[in-house]
């Protein structure tokens, strides 16, 4: 998982964001419980949808817990049983399979032979516990593990002209395999099929999402990229991620849920918001297409003939026509705020969407928010997320500085809580800001 799904309170709700968070401590717990709590790091916002699916087609199962730091200190009811468990492990599987690509690659700290070891035996240690998850739980990992192996000589095997899907196969076939065995879970076979394909098109859509979201970082640093090794072009990469995520739609409708709310948002609400982040394109306040995004297939590197930003829709970094003004009219003076005719000066940082950076003062001082981004040692890195986690710096700081990148992340809230769409009422229903019409 790749972590893509990054829900908005105000587009969930009061009801569906409480369960949310209930899914999302019930993965971090199963982790602690069943391996500890170094494996507590692989927690991610894309795992506990294997929690919730499994809640979904069947009945609530919670407990309550204590006080946590990444809550307030707040006690809360969380999510437990085969659900939470099952996320535990796929997240163990892929998260040792990351490790593992790190390793090979020798990048960053994993460059030095000790810590190289280091990362071998963490990685060997979590596809084990995984297995012995999985195994009480009648799934057998290796389908998942032989499906990440794979993935090393088919991205040897492709070049300019090769399908981008060869690529992305092996993370299909694990998502897929993944999302079906919460109906086997659930005790409902009927829905192996459809839930099969919901995950097939969710691995696909997020290889494709971050291929595109480190497509400039890897040309800066000669990095493979499925996007340039076939010569996928953004627009053919925007026109798949469409169609991965309408099959998702259509595919959800085929499964018998009983309560099926949070997992719509998520997979449905949440996935085109995640696919309008990657390519660039602001969070929409109307109906798809209106404001200043461009037409939908386009994002900032692939801007059409006549269209143009608005000022501040990108930074500099980013923008379609680097520092050249885009052609049309001047502004008239104090159009920005400034007396001159020309564009306003620019800030002297800026994140990937424009934005100001976040929050830097008190508890958040550090990591500090720099551009470049500055990487860290595996453990300084190390450091750095216990301390992000501590001080809920993941959920409430935005942007946030990853611990060992130091990229520029989005707060878990993309639209700075202005959307207007938390209408709270936690049905489910479709008047939300994003136009859907589900």
């Amino acid at each position: 998982m790749f972590g893509i799904i990054r829900p908005c309170r105000n587009r969930l709700g009061a009801d569906l964001r409480a369960s949310w968070l209930a899914h999302l401590c019930g993965l971090c717990l199963a982790l602690r419980d069943d391996h500890g709590h170094l494996a507590r790091l692989v927690t991610n916002y894309d795992g506990l949808v294997i929690s919730a699916l499994v809640e979904a087609q069947t009945s609530r199962s919670r407990r309550a817990a204590g006080p946590c730091a990444l809550r307030g200190m707040k006690s809360a009811d969380v999510a437990v049983g085969a659900g939470a468990r099952l996320a535990a492990a796929v997240s163990l599987v892929l998260a040792s399979a990351k490790v593992g690509d790190h390793v090979d690659d020798r990048d960053g700290a994993f460059s030095r032979a000790p810590v190289r070891g280091l990362g071998r035996q963490v990685a060997r240690r979590w596809a084990d516990q995984a297995a012995e998850t999985g195994a009480d739980l009648g799934f057998d990992t290796a389908v998942l593990v032989a499906a990440v192996r794979r993935q090393a000589e088919v991205e040897a095997a492709a070049g300019l002209g090769s399908s981008v899907l060869l690529v992305t196969e092996p993370t299909e076939t694990a998502s897929g395999e993944a999302v079906a065995q919460t109906a086997v879970l659930a005790g409902r076979p009927g829905n192996v099929a459809p839930l099969r394909e919901v995950g097939r098109l969710f691995g696909r859509l997020a290889h494709l999402l971050d291929a595109v979201e480190d497509l400039d970082e890897d040309r800066a640093s000669g990095a493979w990229n499925p996007l340039e090794a076939t010569g996928t072009s953004l627009a053919e990469a925007r026109r798949l991620c469409d169609d991965a995520a309408l099959g998702i739609k259509l595919a959800l409708r085929e499964v018998e849920f009983v309560d099926g709310r949070l997992v719509h948002a998520l997979l449905v609400h949440e996935v085109q918001e995640s696919i309008r982040r990657a390519f660039g394109e602001p969070h929409a306040h109307g109906p798809r297409g209106s404001g200043a995004q461009p037409p939908s297939g386009h994002g900032p590197r692939d801007t059409p003939p006549g269209w143009h930003p608005q000022p501040g829709m990108y930074p500099p970094a980013q923008h379609p026509y680097g520092s050249v003004p885009p052609p049309g009219p001047v502004p008239p003076a104090g159009a920005h705020g400034g007396g001159g005719d020309g564009p306003p000066p620019r800030p002297t940082k800026w994140d990937r969407n424009g934005k100001q950076p976040g929050p830097g003062g008190g508890l958040w001082c550090w990591p500090k928010l720099v551009h470049p981004p500055r990487g860290r040692g595996l453990l300084l890195g190390c450091l750095a997320v216990l301390y992000q986690c501590g001080t809920c710096q993941y959920c409430c700081r935005d942007p946030f500085p990853g611990p060992f990148s130091g990229q520029w992340h989005e707060g878990n809230c993309d639209c700075g809580g202005d959307c207007g769409c938390g209408s709270g009422r936690g049905d489910g229903g479709c008047d939300c800001c994003c136009g859907c019409d589900c």
